[in-house]
């Protein structure tokens, strides 16, 4: 199948999902869905390979079968996720509220009584599709950079559902900066997800479950430069199926130092939050990402 046929293919998969899992009983498409990503999860011995190897080097106190319970956790929440998404697709307003309850938003509104507009860093935890719709919800401005995707049929698929509630968005890369400055300057929230190795940002080396991780660094950049705090939150399933997203208070903002040293303080600082959240939900986060993918050159002496 040429690439073109199987983006179309992808296309109408992802679509059809949306529709037909959107008109499902809930309970039904949250039985399905584990059944789904666990069939998945057999088929990608790669991906379980990378998983585990994650796992050992993040949690080494573990043994085999607590690593593993992990990796199957993680398996299920993403086949609960895709049935929260396509129940998404067809929610009001009232039903996500209902989905996810938030606390901490003060700390956003005391941001935004400066004008200066607000860096929220989270990350690939939880089901934070569900957050991204359920801060606009609550009346926060809120605009969030994002991968475009290579197909523009299934980009444009995303992006009415990722908006349907009020989120903007913008493409990540070299023009992100630009969006940044201009939402924050309209005093807006602007969200960015910091917890992976993306190649085509600006980033800095900062530890992350004891280890060196390459972490995108204009987060920090823009607050420093501009003058706004980096407030963190996240988003995690409950027992009842529910979802709980907290907003942290704003990260102090370092002062001593060049400005490189100020952006990879700040930028440790949010990395260290996220890695708190993955320590106590550690089956709610993407482990098949290649986190550690780059390491520092070693220093010749």
């Amino acid at each position: 199948m040429s690439s073109p046929a199987k983006g179309f293919a992808l296309y109408l998969t992802l679509k059809s999902f949306l529709e037909v899992g959107g008109r499902l009983p809930f309970g039904l498409t949250k039985a399905i869905g584990p059944l789904i990503s666990g069939a998945a999860l057999r088929l990608m011995p790669r991906e379980r390979r990378r998983i585990r190897t994650h796992l050992e080097m993040a949690f080494p106190e573990l043994n085999d079968r607590q690593r593993d319970a992990i990796m199957h956790g993680c398996s299920r929440h993403f086949g609960l996720m895709a049935s929260e998404v396509a129940r998404l697709w067809r929610s009001g307003a009232e039903q996500v509220e209902a989905m996810c309850e938030i606390t901490g938003l003060e700390h956003f509104w005391h941001a935004l009584e400066t004008g200066r507009g607000a860096i929220f860093a989270t990350a690939h935890c939880g089901n934070w599709e569900i957050l991204s719709a359920r801060l606009p919800i609550a009346r926060l401005p809120l605009i969030s950079a994002v991968r475009e995707l290579d197909n523009a049929r299934l980009d444009a698929l995303v992006t009415a559902s990722r908006t349907h509630f009020g989120t903007e968005i913008f493409p990540r890369g070299p023009a992100a900066g630009r969006h940044i400055a201009r939402a924050l300057g309209k005093n807006k929230v602007c969200g960015l997800l910091i917890d992976q190795d993306i190649r085509d940002v600006p980033g800095v080396f900062v530890p992350f479950f004891g280890r060196p991780a390459w972490t995108p660094s204009g987060a920090a950049m823009l607050a420093i430069r501009r003058g706004c705090p980096v407030i963190p939150g996240f988003i995690h399933r409950r027992p009842d199926g529910t979802h709980a997203a907290e907003i942290h208070p704003p990260l102090d903002t370092p002062t001593a130092g060049t400005l490189e040293d100020q952006i990879r303080e700040l930028t440790a600082a949010a990395t260290a939050a996220i890695e708190r959240q993955i320590r106590a939900y550690p089956e709610q986060w993407v482990w098949m990402h290649r986190r550690w993918r780059r390491q520092p050159e070693p220093s010749i002496v």
